[in-house]
């Protein structure tokens, strides 16, 4: 059974006769009359009866032809998205990404675009991920790749990989056992993302747990970037939290160690859409390439 076959089929039960089938698909009645022919064999059953000059679909025609109506139709959409991406030749891709995504993940994930789609341009917002939820939910960006929670009123939310956070420390003596968020609390805290204060996911899980356990956790110093608070840290000015796989990106391995939170801490990282929006063509082939760059660094965690 082919394509083929089902459209001259499908002609042929529109029309009502093998003549004008052939007619409307632009071909010789002969070929048409024939496939078909060669799919009732197939089958093992008339899918049509001579009625006249013309056709009438047999009862096992008629319970054929939504089956043959879907397949046609399903390989037209397959073929069609392919020819979009083929088709991609411009434009700019607008995407969002939490703050520290450049040190480990974006610029393969640039590179694995650039090479197959030259002549798009991309616009890479790397912000905090509260930021870019706002960025998304309003227009200004088509995707983002985010750490959660956020705010995700009108939002389309795709958890993709979760990566535990750690305590980091110069000092092996503070890192003896898991750290408790009673125990936060007291630690001489360096926390990053300061312009955005406690919209930060990661902040919100620590303000969360501190609520719940009745303490509050207050950083001795405040920066913007996770790099700063990691070498911050490594000079013994204070202690942070962060991922052993930003603490690997940054060369840090040698003068900072990380112990897990008890109960374990973790960022989870989220593809986000405006709901029901249209994505573009090179927006969807960019979301592709960024799910498959993720699931490889989620199989190396």
């Amino acid at each position: 059974m082919t394509l083929q076959q089902l459209t001259y089929f499908l002609a042929a039960a529109e029309h009502g006769s093998f003549s004008a089938a052939a007619e409307s698909l632009f071909m010789a009645q002969p070929s048409v009359s024939e496939q078909i022919r060669r799919l009732e064999a197939e089958l093992g059953v008339p899918l049509f009866v001579r009625v006249g000059r013309g056709l009438r679909l047999t009862e096992a025609g008629r319970l054929f032809l939504p089956h043959a109506e879907r397949t046609v139709e399903a390989a037209r959409e397959a073929a069609e998205s392919v020819q979009e991406v083929r088709e991609i030749t411009g434009g700019t891709v607008a995407f969002g990404t939490f703050g520290s995504a450049h040190h480990y993940l974006l610029v393969s994930l640039l590179q694995d675009f650039r090479t197959q789609y030259p002549n798009v341009r991309v616009r890479a917002i790397g912000q905090n991920s509260a930021e870019v939820a706002d960025a998304v939910r309003d227009g200004e960006l088509e995707a983002g790749l985010i750490a959660l929670p956020v705010d995700d009123r009108g939002l389309d939310v795709r958890p993709a990989m979760v990566e535990e956070v750690l305590y980091v420390s110069a000092e092996p003596e503070r890192l003896r056992e898991p750290m408790t968020i009673e125990r936060l609390a007291s630690a001489p805290l360096i926390l990053y993302d300061a312009r955005f204060g406690h919209d930060d996911p990661m902040r919100r899980q620590l303000r969360e747990r501190a609520q719940a356990a009745g303490v509050i956790v207050e950083p001795l110093i405040e920066v913007e970037y996770v790099t700063a608070a990691l070498e911050l840290t490594a000079r013994g000015l204070g202690d942070t939290v962060s991922s052993r796989q930003m603490i690997r990106a940054r060369g840090l391995a040698r003068r900072l160690a990380g112990i897990g939170f008890d109960p374990p801490l973790h960022d989870t990282f989220a593809f986000i859409t405006r709901r029901n929006a249209h994505l573009s063509p090179a927006t969807r082939e960019f979301i592709r390439l960024a799910e498959r760059r993720v699931e490889a660094l989620r199989r190396e965690l």
